[in-house]
């Protein structure tokens, strides 16, 4: 079990803060990344399109790498298809949900936004979660999926003038309501927010407070493999390793293994090329 790795999924980049946090808690463990690039976004296609790329996605990195666990670092993901991953696979999924319930325990103001893409705001699952740990909170939703694309494609080419332009986009539409409601916590529903919790803070002010579900993932993970693994050391082989599975088409192929390399090295992990396939060769 110790060396078999840990895998993370999500639909794009989105987990890789997720993956971060993790490595960081449990140094000794080995970890691979798989970024659905073939299915990206989840976000705005039906429960049952999300589902079916889901188990399809999970089943080629489970058969690739054999992890010990997964974690579903997609809060979409994990909303629509979470239950269909414990039933079709034999393993330990923990998945990454809206941090309703911790929200509901800091907001004085009983009045929470959550930022999520529309799949995840409008899911069962998340009416569930505020009926049952924010019951007598006031809730905004707020969906945006060119936040997501902004994060997938342009976060690190991106000057803070834009990250921030892109934030206030996201926000104009909702920000008298939000205003009206007084919220004093914001919930970040989609993994991709996390890269712009600086931003999204600033929209806000410091009497907001911004969360993501990190802390409490990397915990659920630490209770369901046990005891952190030890260093492995001796080995000259990268210990974590990115992979996509696929790219949208000939034209933009090259940019986008350039940007998903680049994603790879900002987070310390060696890039794979897509999983299943044996790394092609690079031409300088």
């Amino acid at each position: 079990m110790t060396e078999r790795p840990i895998a993370f999924f999500d639909s794009g980049v989105g987990g890789l803060p997720y993956y971060a946090w993790a490595a960081e808690q449990l140094p000794g463990e080995r970890f691979v990344y798989l970024a659905d690039t073939a299915g990206f976004p989840y976000g705005e296609k039906s429960v049952g399109e999300v589902e079916q790329i889901v188990i399809s996605a999970a089943g080629r990195l489970i058969d690739a790498v054999h992890p010990k666990a997964v974690v579903v670092a997609c809060n979409t993901a994990s909303v629509v298809a979470l239950e269909s991953l414990r039933k079709t696979y034999n393993l330990p999924f923990i998945g990454v949900v809206p941090a309703v319930k911790p929200a509901a325990k800091l907001s004085k103001n009983r009045s929470i936004a959550l930022f999520a893409t529309a799949r995840t705001v409008g899911d069962g699952y998340t009416d569930s979660l505020i009926r049952e740990f924010a019951g007598d909170c006031s809730v905004a939703r707020v969906a945006d999926g060119e936040l997501v694309r902004f994060v997938e494609q342009r976060i690190f080419s991106a000057d803070p003038g834009e990250r921030r332009a892109a934030v206030a986009r996201a926000t104009a539409a909702a920000a008298p309501t939000l205003a009206r409601s007084r919220v004093d916590v914001v919930v970040l529903g989609c993994t991709h927010f996390v890269y712009l919790a600086k931003e999204i803070g600033e929209v806000f002010g410091d009497a907001v407070q911004v969360l993501d579900s990190r802390e409490g993932v990397c915990r659920q993970l630490e209770r369901v493999i046990g005891k952190p693994a030890t260093s492995r050391g001796g080995t000259s082989e990268p210990q974590s390793v990115f992979y996509v599975t696929g790219f949208s088409g000939a034209d933009n192929a090259s940019e986008e293994k350039a940007r998903y390399r680049e994603f790879a090295a900002r987070f310390g992990l060696a890039y794979g090329g897509v999983i299943g396939r044996a790394l092609q060769p690079t031409t300088p």
